[in-house]
């Protein structure tokens, strides 16, 4: 059994995308060809905003906006120590400084409520507060409501961290639409994901989607020998977007199928782990399906007997970011983000993807279910 089965997937679209390739050799135009601009219009479209960057990787798409707005020593970023490293190592490469604030221990997500003290500390520190980055974990959107409130009143730009959440929604608004500007990320593994790195930029704001469109391409103005800014090369292969073309037009039924197995896990598992809570009128993409044990024993022996039934298992994310080695500058210490830290010890993610069989997912659940 397979964590996630992109082979499945492949099986479905494999002719499509076939015929994708073969245009893409037959034009020739490996950079920014046709494809990476038909699948910025459809992407724009699909969340429901003006502006869609496609670019190089997910990390890209959270660097990219930073630049924009100048984001340098001196600043302060706001963000969850509980996420991938990537959401945090942009902040660091630019020179700002991370002020991290607590979880929800019930979606994992950022607690608006810590945001005020993250905002105060790096008021003490010398540190100019200018943005926060919250992440829609394992594919729920974080409460952009009560993020957006806290912003307006601080004057902070919100970037949206979609690379795991493409696909969620509230209350019919899709993820990638929150905040100022939002990022994803098609790494093979999240919900679109290519074969390869990419990512895409999304916002509402035209003079913002130029800028980020010069910072993609090494700076460059209308002539690309004319550096008006420094840039990254950040675009994204035009292979890749054929593919993630033809991806796009299954996905809203492999978000469909991924929610019906989802609820299909939460109403079967009878065992004391902790299942996911999606709040009501939110759309998880679930990018993820992750349990939470009552102790970091507990875990290890439950994700031990799923192996022993060949069943796979993930962490994400075993340690937070606020005590992993690469942030010893930011001066954080154990107890400093008591939720975060709870949670990476104790929580496990299982076999999540659109095409788990009925067979496999009731083996996962009886194998789950043994005390």
């Amino acid at each position: 059994m397979d964590f996630i089965d992109l082979k499945a997937q492949q099986s479905i679209i494999k002719e499509k995308i076939d015929k994708r390739i073969k245009s893409v050799l037959s034009h020739g135009k490996y950079i920014m060809g046709p494809e990476v601009l038909e699948l910025e219009e459809k992407l724009a479209n699909y969340v429901g905003v003006k502006h869609c960057i496609s670019c190089s990787s997910g990390t890209d798409a959270l660097l990219i906006p930073l630049m924009a707005k100048n984001i340098g020593p001196g600043d302060a970023v706001i963000t969850t120590p509980f996420t991938y490293i990537a959401t945090a190592e942009v902040i660091a490469l630019l020179g700002a400084d991370t002020i991290f604030a607590d979880i929800y221990s019930s979606t994992y997500n950022i607690n608006p409520s810590a945001i005020n003290g993250a905002i105060e500390l790096a008021k003490e520190r010398g540190l100019k507060p200018k943005a926060i980055i919250p992440v829609d974990l394992f594919g729920l959107p974080a409460r952009y409501r009560l993020i957006k409130e806290i912003a307006d009143k601080n004057n902070l730009f919100i970037l949206e961290d979609a690379a795991q959440g493409f696909g969620g929604e509230i209350r019919g608004i899709k993820a990638g639409a929150f905040g100022d500007v939002a990022a994803t990320s098609f790494f093979p593994a999240k919900p679109l994901g290519c074969y390869g790195d990419g990512g895409a930029i999304f916002t509402n704001d035209g003079k913002l989607a130029n800028i980020m469109k010069s910072i993609r391409v090494h700076g460059s103005s209308s002539d690309k020998y004319e550096n008006i800014r420094i840039g990254i090369n950040g675009r994204l292969d035009t292979f890749q977007a054929a593919i993630l073309l033809e991806k796009l037009e299954i996905f809203d039924n492999e978000i469909m199928l991924r929610k019906k197995i989802a609820d299909y896990y939460t109403l079967n598992i009878r065992s004391k782990l902790k299942k996911p809570l999606i709040p009501n009128e939110y759309v998880s993409s679930y990018a993820q399906y992750s349990l939470l044990a009552n102790s970091n024993e507990e875990r290890n022996k439950k994700m031990v007997y799923l192996k022993s039934k060949d069943i796979p298992t993930m962490i994400y994310y075993k340690k937070p970011l606020h005590l992993q080695k690469a942030f010893n500058s930011l001066n954080y210490s154990v107890n400093d983000f008591p939720i975060a830290e709870s949670i990476s010890n104790s929580i496990f993610s299982i076999p999540m993807h659109p095409y788990l069989t009925r067979n496999q997912q009731d083996r996962i659940i009886g194998a789950i279910n043994d005390e």
